[in-house]
């Protein structure tokens, strides 16, 4: 029963932590870090540890290597154009200066005995998917920059692992022979994690092979997918432990780069089961925390976390990038942001134990310092990630934009409004004729066909939260809004036309399709003829003294609204399923015929309106 009550309890609080910091905007691995430790060592909740037992370790590190492998279908080679030799770098030359700048701080700075600091130092070169992903998924970074921090934490993850293992294969090995040397050690591990890594690439050889050829059946693709995972880390840990780290990011990797066009069914799933994992993770691990392992933290622990962030991550990568075409700004906004998580805790809280076993007094210290570097290392970049980048220059738009799918003379005038409300917008269409009027206009514009796979790696989609398919075939748009539903949101694609019931066999139903725009359902046609006839776009700007009847009674009768933009520059559409609720500083925009109504019209409705308002409060008729 109590195992039961801390599976719920872990799932309440890692994923309405993650709720939480969609509606407030804060970062949500500082959120759920709080959660986990509220719940455990301060109001003693539950305990992960008396809970689970022996099996917690075995249940966390599945879940890393299951987050690593999702991470590592994320990585396309093609990112690697414009910052490939960035991402090189840090991974061959910043992995060593991390590892030896750790190593000294935490021998001169914190105090550590110089074994434990060079495990620790090896330890700290990983940053981790589980931290940096949620953090650009929710902070509006230039491509570059937030291509480079997530090749770097995924590479990096096991990297950092097989440093620490090395470490302390050493210090094993000298412990049992004195005179033992690295060329004992290193080559041994090196090969077990080059073995690790072609079995990850095997298997996934063997995914991309069965997979499309029908081997096995759609409704076995994840779970088959999954297994294969789990089985990769635990075959290659059993060569060599945390082997199986490399195993699974490789074939994670491997992949996202073979074109398996069966994997992109499973992408929303694997996405679901990597937020579960990484909210359920995060909160077992600092619910399992103790007091008495933060009690060992003095000041010299407090001036090694200064170093950490001021001094060992801006020289790790400054001293990286000296001569590469990486821009200063970029190079100073990598230096500040380095996030530790999951596998910085799971790795340290092993070698602890495996250190005092060593007779290494320092060892103990691992448990509550990896947490110390976790909670400030996330606080400090959580919490000041859009200021750095605001002020470095390498904040991406902090205004919602449209993606407009099909250039036509009605999307180009919807584009032509857009960019005058000061929203980001790009028309897009496989035609290059099609773009020719909104190259004249000077409007943002990408010539390709918007569900191929290369578009991603082309077209930035970051700044557009809100997706509009207007081409002149019903169905292709539909089938552009199903595909980009689970990126952007259902609630985030638009579509013309309106959506058909259960039970007309003629028309698209709503669950295959995009909202309708214009709560009237306009389609193609309509817009196309209205246009046609000089119906034109119309901006009306609310304020107390002008409100929504106001700009209703201005307009002419036909006129539909379109979408309203707040003063924050959120946008909102006006659909067949949803009105928004306009109120004073909203601009609203709307799609009308040419004449709008005379004063002399617009007086005779207000005194009509007038009229009968004073009609029923001589008649005790009160208002609706």
């Amino acid at each position: 029963m109590e195992q039961t009550l801390v599976i719920a309890l872990t799932g309440i609080l890692g994923i309405g932590a993650q709720w939480i910091a969609w509606r407030t905007g804060w970062p949500a691995i500082v959120l759920m870090l709080a959660a986990g430790f509220l719940a455990g060592p301060v109001l003693d909740v539950f305990d992960p540890e008396h809970a689970f037992g022996s099996l917690l370790e075995p249940m966390v590190a599945v879940g890393v290597a299951l987050i690593l492998f999702e991470g590592g279908l994320s990585l396309d080679f093609r990112e690697l154009r414009h910052t490939g030799s960035a991402v090189w770098r840090l991974a061959t030359i910043g992995v060593a200066l991390g590892w030896l700048f750790g190593s000294l701080a935490g021998i001169y700075i914190a105090g550590l005995e110089p074994e434990v600091a060079i495990l620790f130092g090896g330890i700290l070169v990983v940053t981790g998917p589980t931290v940096v992903i949620p953090l650009l998924r929710q902070s509006s970074i230039q491509t570059r920059p937030a291509s480079i921090l997530k090749w770097e934490a995924i590479v990096n993850d096991p990297t950092g692992a097989l440093c620490a293992v090395i470490a302390y294969e050493y210090f094993r090995k000298i412990a049992e022979q004195p005179n033992a040397t690295l060329f004992e050690v290193v080559p041994p591990l090196l090969i077990a994690a080059v073995i690790a890594g072609l079995i990850g690439y095997v298997a996934a050889l063997a995914i991309a092979w069965s997979f499309p050829r029908g081997a096995v059946p759609e409704y076995l693709k994840v779970p088959v997918l999954l297994i294969t995972v789990i089985a990769v880390f635990v075959v290659s840990n059993l060569i060599e432990h945390e082997a199986g780290l490399v195993g699974v990011t490789v074939m994670g990797v491997a992949l996202a780069n073979m074109n398996v066009s069966s994997l992109r069914s499973i992408h929303p799933f694997k996405e679901n089961v990597a937020v579960l994992l990484v909210s359920g993770i995060f909160i077992l691990l600092s619910a399992s925390l103790e007091l008495e392992d933060i009690r060992y933290i003095n000041w010299q622990i407090g001036l090694f976390l200064l170093a950490l962030l001021f001094v060992v991550r801006p020289a790790t990568i400054l001293i990286s990038l000296l001569g590469s075409s990486i821009p200063w700004n970029e190079r100073l906004f990598l230096g500040w942001i380095a996030p530790r998580g999951i596998v910085l805790v799971a790795i340290s809280g092993l070698f602890a134990l495996r250190l005092s076993e060593l007779n290494f007094s320092d060892g103990n210290l691992l448990i509550g310092l990896s947490f110390a570097v976790v909670v400030v290392t996330i606080v400090a970049h959580g919490f000041t990630v859009d200021i750095v980048a605001r002020w470095l220059g390498v904040k991406g738009a902090t205004r919602p934009g449209i993606l407009i799918v099909g250039s036509t003379p009605w999307t180009v005038a919807l584009a032509e409004q857009v960019q005058e409300m000061k929203a980001p917008v790009m028309l897009v269409d496989s035609s290059w004729q099609r773009l020719a009027l909104a190259r004249q206009k000077g409007l943002p514009t990408y010539h390709g066909e918007i569900l191929n796979e290369a578009t991603e790696h082309n077209l930035e989609l970051t700044p557009y939260q809100n997706l509009v398919a207007a081409t002149e075939n019903e169905a292709y748009n539909a089938l552009v809004c199903n595909e980009f539903a689970h990126e952007i949101g259902r609630d985030k694609v638009f579509q013309l036309g309106e959506a058909g019931d259960a039970d007309n066999r003629h028309r698209l139903p709503e669950s295959l399709r995009g909202r309708a725009l214009f709560e009237s359902g306009f389609g193609v046609e309509d817009v196309s003829e209205r246009r046609r006839q000089g119906w034109v776009f119309r901006k009306t700007k609310l304020s107390e003294e002008f409100d929504f009847e106001d700009a209703q009674e201005r307009l002419p009768e036909a006129a539909n609204m379109l979408l309203l933009m707040r003063e924050d520059g959120t946008i909102r559409f006006f659909t067949h399923a949803a009105r928004p609720e306009p109120r004073a500083g909203d601009t609203i925009l709307s799609f009308s015929p040419p004449k709008a109504k005379s004063a002399e019209e617009n007086a005779a409705k207000k005194a009509a309106k007038a009229a009968k308002a004073s009609k029923n409060k001589n008649q005790g008729i009160q208002p609706a």
